[in-house]
């Protein structure tokens, strides 16, 4: 056994089986960070992206160990941006201040097609050229959506709660079907939250609004 297999010990340990089904440690971090992450977003609090950088960790072994490889290195890509959108919503604003909320203007949705577009058909080809994955197309659209909506996310963007949802829709069955249930129940609360989240920062761009 390597030394990377000792370490994961304890994260690929079964926490639960319900009904025949496992569920590991790892499992069960990558849902209580993740959880708490969606919610903090939700209410514009930075604290997010700790959090969240938490939940990119957990999620990186945990997918990788189920054979979601774009979905595994994904997590590194979060949390470099993480990093940037813990920066910019910090100081991202006019003069230095807090990022406000804003709406993606047509010529961002423009780039953001090309780049979905283009990035699906390359990571489904590199999928199933040089992985054993049994979900290419699944994984490239989800790691795209997914990407498209933390870029949506840093800038906050109010149309990246869309992009989140439509990638929750996908995930779901997806990790039903790769037996990662906790992770799929995590998935429908997320598109709960994400409502919560696009109610919110609505309402906090109608604020800025009357405001301006």
């Amino acid at each position: 056994m390597s030394l990377l297999d000792v370490i994961l010990v304890p994260f690929n340990t079964p926490a639960v089986t319900v009904g025949g089904v496992s569920t590991s440690w790892g499992e069960v971090a990558g849902f209580v960070t993740g959880a708490l992450c969606v919610w903090l977003v939700a209410r514009q609090n930075p604290l997010n992206w700790p959090i969240g950088i938490l939940n990119n960790l957990a999620f990186l072994v945990l997918f990788a160990t189920g054979g979601l490889y774009a979905d595994s290195g994904l997590q590194v890509v979060y949390i470099a941006l993480a990093l940037y959108g813990w920066w910019a919503w910090l100081r991202g604003g006019t003069e230095h201040t807090p990022l406000p909320v804003s709406r993606t203007t047509a010529a961002q949705w423009w780039w953001l097609l090309a780049a979905g577009v283009a990035g699906t058909l390359l990571i489904a080809w590199v999928l199933m050229t040089f992985t054993t994955s049994t979900v290419p197309w699944a994984d490239s659209v989800t790691t795209v959506l997914s990407l498209l909506a933390t870029w949506g996310q840093t800038r906050k963007k109010v149309e990246c709660w869309w992009l989140w949802i439509a990638a929750d829709v996908i995930y779901v069955p997806l990790y039903a079907y790769k037996d990662l249930w906790l992770t799929a129940i995590l998935y429908v609360g997320f598109m709960a939250l994400c409502v919560l989240g696009l109610r919110n920062w609505s309402r906090a761009l109608r604020a800025d609004a009357v405001a301006a």
